[in-house]
């Protein structure tokens, strides 16, 4: 009823502890069992709405392979790709980490550097992407159960024209926003291969 007061012509969630902890932090769609309705007064009407996608929360990349981006560097699927060294940035900090799921909040920014080919000057050869990527995700540990992290993680690979000599670098930010990472992917992927900044033209970033 205090809860409804607060947010009059809305409604108030009922939250399943079986998948959330802190009701006041990231609470993925999957988790609400269900919402109060709220008159414009405050008061609740008594109507209950079940929410037909109430159960175990399931990994959602939707914004990151949506979007009408070239992703080809990370592989064939992009989704596991990400996945894969999401886990594999959490597994450095704790080695029994388990991932539980994870979703991309926001189109993550992206950053695609080139060259143009020598017998071809209006075709592209791309030599270095990177990207961000804000994230939501729940992980287990031995040591700390169950935790909700959100953050950003970023990927960035250079000398993509020729993958024998190919580097690939993840960074993994908590507590940062999209704009925050956006603005270091620049130098991040320069940072990749050594390089303080420069080189090869045709970026294209949003």
């Amino acid at each position: 009823m205090a809860a409804a007061a607060e947010n009059p012509g809305g409604s108030v969630a009922e939250i399943d502890p079986t998948y959330v902890d802190d009701p006041d932090g990231y609470v993925p769609p999957e988790a609400i069992r269900g919402a109060w309705v709220v008159d414009g007064s405050g008061q609740l009407t008594g109507e209950y709405e079940k929410n037909p996608r109430h159960g175990v929360p399931q990994d959602d990349f939707g914004k990151l392979t949506d979007p009408d981006h070239w992703l080809g560097w990370v592989g064939g699927d992009p989704a596991a790709a990400v996945r894969k060294g999401i886990e594999e940035s959490l597994r450095a900090q704790a080695a029994d980490a388990v991932v539980q799921w994870i979703k991309i909040l926001e189109t993550p920014r992206f950053l695609t550097g080139g060259r143009p080919r020598a017998d071809a000057e209006e075709v592209l050869v791309v030599t270095r992407a990177a990207f961000a990527a804000p994230f939501a995700l729940s992980v287990w540990t031995a040591r700390h159960g169950r935790s909700v992290l959100l953050g950003v993680f970023s990927w960035a690979a250079v000398n993509l024209a020729t993958p024998e000599a190919r580097k690939d670098r993840y960074w993994f930010d908590l507590g940062v926003g999209l704009d925050w990472a956006g603005e270091r992917l620049h130098e991040r992927i320069y940072e990749v291969d050594g390089r303080e900044g420069g080189g090869e033209g045709g970026a294209d970033g949003r």
